[in-house]
């Protein structure tokens, strides 16, 4: 399914809402990376929460024929990525993303906090 990048970050983060991810900000990448358009970061208060979310993302997606295309962290559940080549996902448990603190390092992408 051919969709845009930016409806597909608000669809991941709704999928991530639904789990009771926190602090879901939407970052604008189109003029920083080449790599994708957007990045999708949130927390959660465990890795089972992370997996959860994870999983939620997944399942909403698929059921629009959307799949990730790479996958990483899922076994420890600390920090899940999921790869959408447009959207990049950052799942965190809160205390992984205040060490990684992924919106200081892109600090210049315009960034947009999701409200459900």
């Amino acid at each position: 399914m051919n969709i845009k990048s930016e409806k597909l970050s608000e669809m991941i983060a709704k999928a991530a809402s639904d789990k009771k991810a926190r602090d879901i900000v939407i970052m604008d990448m189109k003029d920083i990376s080449l790599v994708t358009d957007y990045f999708i970061v949130c927390s959660a208060n465990s890795s089972t929460q992370v997996k959860a979310i994870a999983d939620n993302i997944e399942d909403e997606l698929g059921r629009e024929n959307i799949f990730f295309t790479h996958k990483e962290g899922y076994r420890e559940g600390r920090w899940i990525l999921l790869d959408y080549n447009d959207c990049v996902v950052h799942i965190f448990v809160e205390e992984e993303r205040q060490f990684y603190n992924i919106e200081r390092l892109w600090g210049d992408a315009p960034t947009t906090r999701y409200e459900d």
